[in-house]
């Protein structure tokens, strides 16, 4: 299993398990930041902990604040929009914003494998 598989099976379980995710917000704003892999592309970092998402919210990114959202309104709103609008999604990047970058279809697909 690849280091990006192992970190997308860790953020699906923790996600499910927990019953929502987390995202860096400023109002009604959300952090979206060019892709390092792929030229012309939007991602959004999303979190499977509060600690993981506080912890991006330092120099550019201090009046961030970290916003819960349930896993349901996630899979049932934010997905389609995201795919729709070509954003990728970033899980659970570290303080150096690297980590995977994975299509919103791809993560709409464990979800849906973890909770049957």
């Amino acid at each position: 299993m690849s280091n990006v598989d192992s970190n997308l099976s860790a953020f699906i379980k923790a996600v499910t398990e927990n019953g929502h995710l987390w995202v860096l917000s400023d109002d009604n704003e959300y952090v979206v930041v060019d892709s390092i892999e792929f030229e012309n592309t939007d991602v959004m970092p999303l979190f499977s902990s509060e600690q993981a998402a506080q912890a991006l919210c330092i120099e550019d990114w201090a009046g961030y604040t970290v916003a819960k959202i349930a896993l349901d309104d996630f899979f049932e709103q934010w997905l389609p929009s995201l795919d729709e609008d070509g954003v990728l999604i970033g899980i659970d990047w570290d303080a150096e914003l690297t980590g995977a970058e994975i299509d919103p279809f791809t993560i709409a697909k464990e979800l849906a494998d973890n909770e049957a």
